[in-house]
């Protein structure tokens, strides 16, 4: 396997994301080239960037998912390659088949394979085929609604209906009962068509109150597969994380080595290449099952970094270079326990509704073992037309309950006045007696806050 150096990778994103690639790249000795959209003019990535390119106007189709000007711009600045961090195109087997007809390297998974782990249908047969326990459910894709009744009434309720190429919670409903399958089913074909041009849909089984594990992956190009233990992601509203940790308190290390070893079969599948996610559901009686596969660096991945001490911005960067992981499953430590609570710009007392505007006084708070990700900066004016996450706060401790209360004492130290944020409901999580003891499932929200699905 070739070896190459890359002299400049434009960042394919935006806020803190594309920030944390820039000082990645920085500690390297790689130059960067930010892109931003009219609105991010006076975005943080664009000024810390060696170059950045306007790429069109404020709306995210025109600037950040427009994939012909982000090529034009790798190739008008002699980039060597294109990171995508998280969102936007950085799971789209199009952009990536571009890139690689440019002859641009996509920090990131091949097309082939992009395309094969984002159809959820297609990722369940494989992992079935590999011999990966995943939840029981449907082979084959399900297009009627009548005909996925019939799977279900055999399957018994609860079920769950899922898009094929869903994510985020969208094309998704729990069904409670045959008599409310076909209104479910039907409104999630509805909205997957509308969110992703695609009616493909599966069912599974539907797993209650489970906890939402996923194993961080690294894989290089010689066949070397590693994964960096796990993170509970069961903090979550309406399919969305709200606070991650790692490791898990239901994992004992039995459990670890056995969940561990799937996510590394999982990888090893499909033949995977760089940073990726393997997402299970565990039950009450530790049985788990595998969810999907995000071919992607995670918006939680510092938890895994502060617990391992392993940078995997750096690592997708070497992996993407030819390189081999200088390190094997026997080197991976895990120390001590990191939590991740992410900041958002909304109010929770109006629907979590999106709160942009004017920073007008901002305190970040440090000390040891406290990291705060964040493009944020006094007087910034936060756009309106982008995901309404400001920072993300980790810290790391001996021990969960010092996580907890290091997390505790930097919530209540930092100050972003300007906009409603939900630095407060955070602060409740921290402070709920369940959540103190780790009695967390994927409704945990739902239930200790009395919120609706």
């Amino acid at each position: 396997m070739c070896k190459t150096s890359f002299h400049k990778i434009l960042i394919a994103n935006r806020g803190e994301i594309a920030v944390r690639i820039i000082r990645a790249c920085r500690e390297m000795g790689i130059k960067t080239v930010a892109v931003y959209s009219e609105a991010d003019r006076n975005a943080l990535h664009t000024l810390l960037a060696d170059e950045s390119v306007c790429i069109g106007k404020a709306q995210a189709s025109d600037s950040y998912l427009n994939m012909e000007r982000l090529v034009s711009a790798t190739i008008a600045t002699k980039a060597d390659a294109i990171h995508p961090g998280f969102g936007f195109l950085s799971e789209n087997a199009k952009f990536v088949e571009m890139c690689e007809k440019c002859n641009i390297t996509f920090i990131g998974p091949s097309s082939e394979l992009i395309h094969k782990m984002g159809n959820k249908s297609e990722a369940r047969r494989t992992m079935m085929e590999a011999g990966v326990s995943v939840v029981p459910g449907t082979k084959e894709p399900v297009f009627d609604a009548e005909k996925g009744k019939e799977i279900a009434d055999v399957m018994g309720y609860p079920v769950i209906v899922k898009a094929s190429s869903g994510g985020g919670g969208k094309g998704m409903r729990i069904v409670h009962s045959s008599e409310e399958f076909i209104q479910n089913f039907n409104t999630a074909q509805r909205e997957s068509v509308n969110a992703f041009a695609d009616d493909t849909m599966y069912i599974e089984k539907y797993i209650v109150s489970p906890r939402h594990i996923e194993f961080q992956i690294l894989a290089d190009k010689h066949g070397n597969v590693v994964h960096l233990g796990e993170r509970d992601c069961s903090v979550q509203r309406r399919h969305q994380k709200l606070l991650e940790e790692s490791p898990s308190v239901a994992i004992q290390p039995e459990l670890r080595r056995k969940m561990g070893e799937q996510a590394v079969l999982a990888a090893r599948a499909v033949h995977y290449q760089n940073a990726g996610t393997i997402e299970f559901l565990l039950d009450k009686n530790g049985d788990f099952y595998f969810m999907e596969m995000n071919t992607r660096i995670q918006v939680e991945h510092p938890v895994t970094e502060m617990v391992t001490g392993i940078d995997l911005i750096k690592e997708q960067i070497r992996i993407a270079e030819g390189r081999e992981l200088s390190f094997t499953q026997e080197d991976v430590r895990i120390s001590g326990h990191a939590m991740e609570c992410r900041i958002n710009a909304e109010d929770p007392d109006k629907n979590f509704m999106p709160c942009p505007g004017r920073i007008a006084e901002l305190h970040i708070p440090g000390g040891n073992g406290v990291r705060i990700d964040t493009a944020l900066y006094q007087d910034y004016d936060i756009p309106p037309y982008y995901d309404s996450m400001l920072m993300k706060v980790i810290v790391h401790g001996q021990n969960r309950m010092e996580a907890i209360n290091k997390m505790r004492s930097v919530l209540g130290e930092i100050i972003i006045d300007g906009v409603t944020t939900n630095l407060d409901f955070q602060y409740e999580i921290i402070n709920n007696p369940d959540f103190n003891e780790g009695n967390i499932s994927t409704h945990f929200i739902q239930d200790a806050f009395d919120m609706s699905e």
